[in-house]
């Protein structure tokens, strides 16, 4: 399954550093084991001061967790070669190959879509290109606004 809204950070330059320990503790912590896949988008676009802070509270808590197969994923764009966070974390990079716009759209038309015959609480959501995900931007993010 696609990440949850309380697995996801979207950051900004504005993105502060209790947002970024939040979501690290979610992933690494002993009850995050069922399934989920927490995300840091943009990752990049942190300023100095909480990327520094990411990388601390991350490898703090996976020295000091018992979980080894946590799922944690961090988005950087891989032109900002200035960003921190790039520079932290190289050593778990994964260089994903360049697909075009249209390969993209095509392929998440086809994993996307609300399955026929769902229940009524799906048909409610309804949309007219029939897709099941919908991105929702917070100034706020996760404090549940």
């Amino acid at each position: 399954p696609l990440p949850s809204y309380d697995e996801v950070l979207v950051c900004s330059p504005d993105t502060e550093e209790e947002e970024v320990e939040l979501l690290v503790r979610r992933a690494l912590s002993p009850g995050s084991q069922d399934q989920k896949i927490y995300c840091l988008l943009g990752a990049d676009k942190l300023v100095y001061k909480v990327a520094k802070q990411l990388e601390s509270h991350f490898f703090r808590l996976v020295q000091f967790s018992s979980i080894t197969n946590y799922r944690f994923l961090i988005f950087c764009n891989a032109k900002a070669h200035n960003s921190y966070v790039i520079t932290a974390f190289d050593a778990y990079k994964v260089t994903f190959p360049n697909y075009s716009m249209t390969e993209i759209q095509t392929y998440l038309k086809t994993q996307l879509q609300v399955p026929s015959g769902t229940a009524p609480v799906a048909q409610a959501f309804e949309e007219p290109h029939q897709q099941s995900v919908k991105f929702v931007f917070s100034e706020r993010a996760g404090m549940g606004e």
